[in-house]
């Protein structure tokens, strides 16, 4: 896919200027009819409409016509004639200037201050800082000013930290989640979250978070997720969700500082990683039209095992069912009936998904009670990451107060169910709400068609070129068109996290070919590529100004990006920026 914004115009010569009736005659009669220079007109690329409109108000009017840039906009952005124009756009010509002159894509400022690749960026909820994460084991705070500027850095080898990798400002801005891999006893690396003060930078408290890239994030403003890992078998374990308190130097011995949301069974050596937490009473905007013309998307709902017909017979306690079906499996093995023979890791799967079945709390089905959902990567097959969870989080489950380590739960209910599953049958390498948390973005590369996962430590290979996936949390359907243009090269084993950011109309990703991508939601389009000297690894919007981009890097920078728009109205010399029409009639192909 061609991105429209890698190659810009190039300067026209002199025009004419608006108002001059050079295509008049004697009597005031235009030589042209508007027809024929309608015509005309729609052989000519739009920066030579633009300028053909400054010969006279003949042109000018015939240059405006809606009809005409309908014309010009799917051929100048190669959209698909049955995609319909965006809902909120007012004309065709405005709709073309909104790609062309909003889109983030020129670079303004590069900030050298790391030492090592960057790796993660975020923005505080009022745009007004933004932190970055790095190999170089700092996590900086910036002042997002017109000219940007470092405002603090906390350099965390003191921590044992090998290096920072993600963080997240709480809703009120009032806090920052850091979250990096800590060095721990004989070089096992396992992951550590620390909570930031913004107000005075001190550091707040740490908690333990394993695996590493399970990153961590806020449920409230003063509660965060973290993770655990158990080992069950060679390839079999349980993930641990946490809900800490930020404050953990609390000193009344009846407020609990940490309380275990979930634990979730683990098979074929996957684990839960890269927690997210979007909220359901965001979903309320107006629907976003990201698949015009095209069939439903397929559900992605997981069924309960335990929904039984109406009218059927009694149902089989859960715990029963299981023990007689482990029996009849191990009866099996023992009269050598199992066949073809099963793998040590095929047998161990087996077992701990039989175990498992009456040990495991089914889904509650309340998402109207539901306030917010747990996303999270995860897979049943390989290690490599090829499923989304997600899990409600009620009300009730949403403070550390409360029964603590699970003991409100029944002495069957070992493991907690999933909802709902999305499988996306390829390596998940980064994921991303939008604004109103409806739709989620995810990073994927996809597997060959028909593979089959034989050795769930041996993954199928991966595509180079990446797949943006596009779900639809309320609905809990697929969105059928994946966005693409951005590759990435590293195998299975050395597959690492590419972030991506969406804002109200547009979505943006890192890739390993040197470049950040930004496409258009609505009309599924990429609109620019933004260079670096390396792999991109984050890219963010500004919350309050989505033409405003932020990029980071292996090449150890952090890029700004605006919009032509923006970079006009900060280099004229009067209040009053230079209009639109004149600027792009300047330009050529």
């Amino acid at each position: 896919m061609t991105c429209v914004h890698t190659d810009r115009p190039e300067a026209l010569g002199p025009q004419g200027l608006p108002g001059q009736n050079v295509t008049m005659d004697e009597g005031g009669v235009p030589l042209l009819p508007d027809s024929l220079v309608y015509q005309i007109f729609l052989s000519l690329g739009p920066a030579d409409v633009l300028a053909a409109g400054l010969v006279c108000r003949q042109w000018q009017a015939v240059s405006r016509d809606e009809f005409l840039w309908r014309e010009q906009f799917y051929r100048y952005y190669q959209v698909a004639r049955d995609v319909p124009r965006h809902p909120a756009a007012t004309s065709w010509y405005e709709e073309f200037r909104r790609l062309y002159d909003t889109v983030p894509c020129v670079e303004v400022q590069t900030l050298r201050e790391h030492a090592d690749q960057v790796l993660h960026l975020s923005f505080s909820h009022s745009g007004y800082q933004f932190a970055s994460c790095s190999k170089d084991c700092t996590i900086k705070i910036w002042n997002n000013d017109l000219t940007i500027s470092l405002l603090h850095s906390a350099d965390m080898r003191p921590y044992n930290w090998s290096y920072t990798q993600f963080s997240q400002f709480n809703q009120d801005d009032s806090l920052l989640l850091a979250s990096g891999v800590f060095l721990g006893p004989h070089n096992s690396s396992s992951g550590e979250i620390a909570v930031i003060s913004l107000d005075n930078f001190a550091l707040l408290s740490r908690v333990r978070n394993k695996p590493y890239d399970v990153f961590g994030c806020w449920l409230t403003e003063t509660s965060l997720i973290s993770g655990n890992l158990h080992r069950i078998g060679d390839i079999t374990s349980c993930s641990v969700l946490w809900l800490n308190n930020a404050f953990q130097d609390v000193e009344s011995e009846n407020v609990n500082v940490v309380k275990r949301l979930f634990k979730i069974q683990n098979l074929n050596a996957s684990t839960i990683r890269t927690v997210m937490v979007a909220d359901c009473s965001r979903f309320d905007s107006p629907d976003l039209l990201l698949d015009a013309g095209a069939p439903p998307g397929r559900v992605f709902d997981l069924g309960s095992d335990s929904e039984d017909e109406e009218g059927g017979p009694e149902p089989v306690p859960a715990p029963a069912r299981a023990k007689e079906g482990l029996r009849r499996f191990l009866d099996g093995l023992l009269d050598a009936r199992a066949q073809p023979q099963l793998s040590e890791h095929a047998l161990e799967t087996k077992v701990a998904e039989l175990l498992a079945q009456g040990r495991t709390k089914p889904p509650e089905h309340s998402m109207a009670d539901a306030s917010k959902l747990l996303i999270f990567t995860t897979g049943c097959l390989t290690y490599s990451p090829h499923q989304i969870g997600i899990k409600q989080i009620l009300p009730h489950q949403m403070t550390t107060a409360g029964p603590v380590l699970g003991e409100g739960r029944g002495s069957d209910a070992f493991f907690d169910a999933l909802d709902h599953v999305i499988d996306v049958h390829g390596h998940i390498i980064g994921m991303g709400l939008s604004p109103d948390n409806r739709y989620l973005y995810v990073n994927s590369r996809a597997w060959p068609s028909g593979s089959v996962v034989a050795d769930p430590m041996q993954p199928p290979p991966i595509a180079e070129e990446i797949d943006l996936l596009v779900f639809d949390l309320k609905t809990m359907r697929e969105v059928k068109r994946a966005l693409r243009a951005h590759r990435a090269y590293t195998p299975n084993d050395e597959c690492f996290f590419i972030f991506l950011d969406v804002s109200r109309d547009f979505v943006a990703s890192g890739a390993e070919d040197r470049h950040g991508y930004i496409w258009d939601r609505h009309y599924n389009i990429c609109l620019a590529k933004l260079r670096h000297q390396d792999v991109v690894n984050s890219v963010v919007f500004s919350p309050q100004e989505q033409e405003l981009l932020l990029t980071a890097s292996d090449d150890a920078t952090i890029k700004a990006w605006r919009s032509p728009r923006i970079v006009r109205i900060h280099q004229a010399p009067r209040p009053r920026p230079h209009h639109f029409f004149s600027w792009f009639a300047s330009q050529r192909r």
